[in-house]
């Protein structure tokens, strides 16, 4: 197998060579994008300060399928056998529910003490950490409130927290040598009919603005803000709406995420990032994938997602966004899911910078619409599957579907055990 994926790649070379395209130095280039794996699809977003509390804020995991990690070492074994399967660089995405402690901790008293064992693995891994503060599933937000909540008591109680966790994120970059990309997300709306939708908006601004107060290192840290449509419990109004996070990191030059589920269903994240990125320092992508109304299915190699990695190579965007995924499904094995969803992020990749960019901006220049287009389509039919295999071989990781064989072994002899 190995020498035929060899001569393919030979073959292939060739022909995206006629086309004016190394396939070299495109897999120079995939080698330096990192994907940033996100944990709660390993254990469906429970965290370890209270696995068995429900999940809230417009969160829901749904499905049983055995296996879900209970604690952080099962779930760093997971991480390994996934991570095991996935070529090229990977960084890991981390909530603040993920903590370690053997006494309980409030999450505005979370140090980072708390994610030695993480940053640990993270070093024997040569991996980067990212960060989240979990402004969900708390007694303290209950009402669907965090950082816009009425009560001053309560929403000091989440800016602490933020604090705290902007706290862990530069340790986390300043110990492994990578800036953390911390993402605030908060669930803050309301399910019916709202009068007053001007003072929420305040308290968050405020809010986020008492956060980002103290100035961290860049070299260690990085804030972005989220937005979101709507949520369960949240289906009228939304505090961080997307024209909120989009003026409030243009205003004050933060990072901005674009959760390709946080849309309208007709809305699509690849249009928004040439224009975000006028204006912000830095995206940050979650890349997932809405079915209808519900984001956060696994990732596929679909039109959108191929539209994404499009356009952070066609506009060099490559120092200015980060790619993350954010996906969790419980209904099927979440090993498969993570090795499916990043495998495929990083195909669309390679897709990308297997493209004669430099030549189809020319006809489109030219305004020769037609060979632009006819060039398009004939890219679809190219070898990139053999460039993609061979890449595999270079990683050591399974080149086809037999990774399914490695993951299907592992769920035989040690997620059945659970």
């Amino acid at each position: 197998m190995t020498k035929l994926i060899e001569q393919a790649y030979e073959l292939a070379r060739e022909r995206f060579a006629a086309v004016g395209v190394d396939t070299e130095q495109a897999l120079a280039r995939l080698d330096t994008l990192p994907v940033s794996m996100h944990c709660w699809q390993g254990d469906d977003v429970r965290g370890f300060e209270n696995p068995q509390g429900a999940l809230t804020g417009g969160i829901q995991a749904t499905g049983n399928y055995p296996g879900r990690a209970r604690n952080a070492t099962e779930l760093r074994a997971d991480l390994d056998k996934a991570m095991s399967l996935i070529p090229g660089p990977k960084r890991l995405n981390l909530h603040a529910i993920y903590l370690e402690s053997d006494r309980p901790v409030a999450r505005d008293a979370i140090e980072p003490q708390h994610f030695a064992h993480w940053v640990e693995w993270a070093k024997q891994h040569q991996l980067g950490l990212d960060f989240n503060p979990t402004c969900f599933s708390h007694p303290l937000s209950e009402d669907g409130f965090t950082l816009a909540h009425r009560d001053k008591a309560i929403r000091q109680f989440w800016i602490d927290h933020c604090k705290a966790s902007r706290h862990i994120s530069a340790s986390f970059g300043k110990q492994l040598g990578s800036p953390s990309v911390m993402n605030v997300w908060v669930p803050d709306g309301m399910k019916d009919l709202t009068v007053d939708r001007f003072a929420p908006r305040q308290r968050l601004m405020a809010a986020l603005d008492d956060i980002f107060s103290e100035k961290l290192d860049p070299q260690h840290h990085l804030d972005a803000v989220e937005s979101k449509l709507f949520g369960i419990g949240a289906e009228s109004y939304t505090v961080g709406s997307g024209e909120f996070c989009l003026g409030y990191a243009t205003s004050r030059q933060v990072g901005l995420t674009l959760d390709a589920g946080h849309f309208h269903p007709t809305e699509v994240i690849s249009d928004k990032i040439s224009a975000a990125a006028l204006y912000v320092p830095r995206l940050l992508l979650h890349i997932s994938r809405p079915v209808r109304w519900d984001s956060d299915h696994v990732v596929l190699l679909d039109d959108e997602t191929q539209a994404i990695a499009h356009e952070i190579v066609r506009q060099q965007l490559f120092d200015k966004v980060h790619i993350g995924l954010d996906f969790f499904d419980a209904s099927i094995n979440r090993i498969a899911a993570w090795v499916i969803g990043t495998r495929n992020a990083k195909k669309a990749l390679l897709r990308a910078l297997l493209e004669p960019t430099d030549q189809l901006r020319q006809l489109e220049n030219q305004s020769d619409y037609t060979s632009r287009l006819a060039l398009l389509e004939e890219q679809k039919s190219l070898p990139w599957q053999a460039v993609w295999e061979s890449w595999c071989l270079r990683n050591d990781v399974p080149a086809d579907a037999r990774w399914l064989n490695e993951v299907q072994h592992y769920q035989q002899h040690i997620l059945s055990q659970r």
